[in-house]
């Protein structure tokens, strides 16, 4: 491989702080933050807002959407003909 051509792909520290959820992986991510991980070891240190411990998706407290009620909803609200209007 070519020298300083490729991204400084180290261990770093991310953290959930919407629900406090730390873990470590590897990543190329720039950061000036620091913490010192449970082995002792200092890393570079990452603030998440969400991750997959806190996504809906993940956690399975998404929302389902009923999209058959909206289309109902927009026909009872504007009729079936509202299209028609604008095709002149």
């Amino acid at each position: 491989m070519k020298k300083d051509i490729h991204p400084d792909y180290r261990e770093v520290v991310f953290k959930d702080v919407s629900c406090d959820y730390t873990f470590i992986t590897k990543s190329t991510i720039a950061t000036n933050d620091t913490i010192k991980w449970e082995d002792g070891v200092e890393y570079p240190f990452v603030k998440l807002d969400i991750s997959s411990a806190s996504h809906p998706f993940y956690t399975g407290k998404q929302k389902v959407v009923d999209t058959e009620g909206r289309i109902d909803k927009f026909r009872k609200k504007f009729g079936t003909g509202y299209a028609d209007k604008f095709k002149k």
